[in-house]
């Protein structure tokens, strides 16, 4: 073997030992990205967005400075790094200049050191944070009619979601029983083509669709037969949230054999743009993720939702805002995208959101007043209340009760957890059929290796009757979302009622003196009150046309879909305007009136109702009527938010001028001043003044403005009043003043309130110390 071969085969060898512990990096050099590019590299011409203005992708301008940033990245790691030891995933041009690449941590330590190279971090995961909201939230009475009704609310407005993808098939996004789509010029994405069917994922109503894998395939993450290569759903979350913000009015959700009403997105006219990043069993990776929203941001999307966030909060406050996603965000507002992120779904406990940066909309869930009620009547006249989506046992019979664990085939088959009913194999037939089964409600629900759905089909093979679920203890973070079943089922989640239940099948059932049953007594009737078929993303809902879920992941596309709704209406809003309009708008109160209320667990565990602060609920609960007239706006750009991290203690200011390529010119002498719609002194010694600018968004008017506060801490405002003329700014200040030193939190609010009948709200929460 002659030495050139030897070191040939050497060379290969050591690049396959590199390949073989290679990591995914995200990189970010030295150069200004089109949003932000003012001229003077090479000659390229300028291709910087004013604060809220949109990129415009088709400039030959921005096509050229595009060409020649991807070519600055490969000619950085090919200078670096032999060919074919590193695989460059994404180049990112738009929001911030630099790429994603799978290589050793040897290469990434190279490049971290190489000149023009700013910062190198590790890829890392991020996770997947309706039928009757609109009506909930006032939508067909209220704000459809402005913008012309549900056939032309969120017209030509597109909303890009960052998912798993879409079903094209669904109803929700069908096309033909609809007023034609026409083009929407100033969208310029594409559609990718079904690799199977060789059709187009896009119909008119969505108008774009592509995917982003490279790090999932990277990583080895990825498994093409289950996530699909391709814009398809196949986890049901994209799906579900795309419905939402921007599914068609009017659709039936049938299940088995049942309508359970009708079902609409917030802005059923709006266009939906699919980016999908995230997959079933992993989720996602940022450097997917950033892809998908720089690309979007090019395609010329209006907004953006975001049902996706870290799997955890930061363990250090040091990178709070300052990391590819969360900037990409930032330069994504300031392309002037809005972009409604969901918070997580950590609560109710302190310190579980995982989305805070203040130039997005974070979005909360709630708890609407919708309830699919099924009822099971005993024979010793107690009505037990539960929820589920299925049909009722015939009129006026009633039928035995059956559990589990009594009609098991053989006694050793305990090991299987036989009361979850998820094996038919398992339990006697001949006992069961005609009857109905109980079946009790364990952890491993909760966990997701047992579902309703398969208690229902468990019952059904076996010719129950129908089945009741019990749940005997509720873990902390327990959610009961109704799921659709063919056969008459309930699901009894108040723990005392499951108690009762319990209590009277034992009296009722006679043993002999090993336990065994000799005659099933206990006697009850099933009462009924009036999503992808790929969808795996719930158990329950495999199959099935519809889900409903909950959890903030739902929630971000309603607060997408609503905001489209304002952009329809002023379309030369900028983000934080359409932010601000959601939140002064909003209200702390119930559709009874009555105060919010928010989960909390005590001591022992127990789920009970408290009364909410801020901290759970925001700025409150949308109010998308009033948000389309908000009278007073509280508006914020990218040099306002760049000087909150420059006067954000603790954050280094050479790390923010990587990031964002600007010096820290611009301050606000304390971080609380950046004018957002709401006031929060973390750390208030003594006395503190936070200012606020407001502009009227409506005709002139008087604001007569007030504040409270809990006691022990003083609050003032100056002027107590002020006439502002159409399109105006005016100042106010906020004086808050330590009066005694509690070790918690003190809420309150500004009240402002127009001689027009607008009204603005923004909460206030500090904690003072005396140094």
């Amino acid at each position: 073997m002659r030495a050139t071969e030897f070191l040939y085969i050497f060379i290969v060898l050591f690049a396959l030992l590199i390949i073989g512990k290679a990591e995914i990096y995200l990189v970010t050099v030295e150069g200004e990205p089109i949003v932000s590019y003012k001229g003077g590299d090479n000659g390229f011409e300028a291709t910087a967005v004013e604060s809220d203005e949109k990129i415009d992708s088709t400039s030959e301008l921005v096509t050229s400075y595009a060409l020649h940033l991807e070519k600055k990245h490969d000619m950085l790691l090919g200078m670096l790094f032999e060919h074919g030891t590193y695989k460059k995933l994404y180049s990112y041009k738009h929001l911030i200049n630099g790429f994603a690449v799978h290589m050793s941590p040897e290469q990434a330590e190279t490049l971290q050191h190489a000149p023009g190279v700013k910062s190198v971090e590790r890829d890392w995961k991020v996770r997947k944070l309706t039928t009757h909201t609109p009506q909930f939230l006032g939508l067909p009475t209220g704000v459809w009619p402005t913008g012309g009704g549900f056939d032309r609310a969120g017209e030509d407005i597109v909303i890009g979601f960052v998912d798993s993808g879409i079903y094209p098939h669904h109803p929700s996004f069908a096309t033909h029983n609809t007023e034609p789509y026409g083009p929407v010029p100033k969208y310029r994405g594409k559609c990718e083509v079904d690799p199977d069917t060789k059709r187009s994922f896009c119909n008119g109503k969505i108008i774009g669709a592509q995917h982003f894998a490279e790090g999932a395939k990277a990583a080895k993450a990825f498994n093409p037969t289950i996530d699909f290569d391709s814009p398809m759903d196949g986890d049901g979350h994209g799906s579900h949230t795309a419905a939402i913000a921007a599914g068609n009015n009017g659709i039936p959700v049938r299940m088995h054999g049942h309508e359970f009403g009708k079902a609409s997105g917030m802005a059923p006219r709006a266009r939906i743009a699919v980016y999908k990043a995230l997959y079933r069993l992993f989720g996602g990776f940022v450097s997917d993720v950033v892809a998908a929203i720089d690309q979007a941001v090019h395609d010329g999307v209006d907004i953006l939702s975001l049902s996706v966030g870290p799997n955890s909060p930061p363990a250090t406050t040091k990178t709070t805002y300052l990391n590819p996603f969360d900037v990409t965000l930032l330069a994504a507002v300031k392309a002037g995208i809005f972009v409604a992120q969901a918070a997580g779904n950590g609560g109710p406990f302190p310190k579980t959101l995982v989305s805070y940066s203040p130039w997005i909309t974070s979005v909360a869930a709630a708890i609407d007043d919708r309830r699919y009620k099924n009822h099971l009547t005993l024979a010793n006249g107690k009505i037990l209340a539960g929820i589920g989506l299925s049909p009722a046992t015939h009129a006026n019979g009633t039928f035995t009760l059956v559990a589990a664990n009594d009609v098991l085939l053989d006694s050793s088959v305990v090991k299987y957890s036989p009361t979850d009913c998820q094996r038919p194999e398992l339990l006697n037939k001949n006992l069961i059929e005609g009857n109905i089964l109980l079946c009790g409600y364990s952890f491993n629900f909760v966990v997701g290796t047992a579902s309703v759905k398969k208690v229902s089909e468990t019952a059904k093979s076996l010719g129950a009757a129908g089945f009741v679920l019990a749940v005997e203890s509720v873990s902390p973070g327990t959610k009961f979302d109704p799921v659709p079943v063919g056969i008459p089922g309930i699901l009894i989640t108040d723990v005392t009622k499951s108690m009762d239940l319990i209590d009277y099948y034992n009296i009722s059932t006679s043993r002999d003196w090993t336990g065994r049953v000799k005659s099933f007594k206990a006697t009850g009737a099933l009462i009924w009150a009036a999503w992808s078929p790929n969808g795996t993303d719930e158990a329950n809902y495999v199959g099935e046309g519809f889900a409903m879920i909950s959890g903030t992941s739902m929630a971000a596309p309603h607060i997408a879909g609503i905001a489209a709704l304002v952009k329809q209406k002023h379309p030369h809003w900028s983000p934080a305007a359409i932010k601000s309009a959601l939140m002064t708008t909003s209200t702390t109160l119930d559709r009874a009136g009555r105060p919010l209320k928010a989960q909390q667990y005590s001591e022992t565990e127990a789920m009970k109702l408290v009364a909410a602060t801020p901290f759970d609920y925001g700025s409150g609960h949308v109010s998308p009527r009033a948000a389309l007239d908000p009278g007073l706006i509280f508006d914020a750009g990218y040099e306002d938010y760049l000087g909150f991290l420059c006067t954000t203690p603790g954050i280094d200011k050479n790390e923010i001028k990587n990031y964002t390529n600007l010096p820290c010119n611009y301050t606000l002498s304390h971080p609380s001043n950046l004018n957002t719609p709401s006031i929060a002194v973390a750390h208030l010694v003594k006395t503190q003044i936070v200012t606020r600018t407001v502009t009227n968004v409506a005709q002139e008017e008087t604001y007569m403005i007030t504040a409270r506060m809990q006691p022990a801490i003083a609050i003032d405002v100056n002027p107590p009043a002020m006439t502002i003329k159409p399109g105006a700014s005016r100042k106010f200040t906020v004086t808050l003043s330590v009066r005694t030193v509690t070790g918690s939190y003190s809420f309150g609010e500004i009240y402002m309130k127009g001689s027009r009948g607008h009204k603005v709200r923004i909460p206030v929460v500090s904690q003072g110390y005396w140094r």
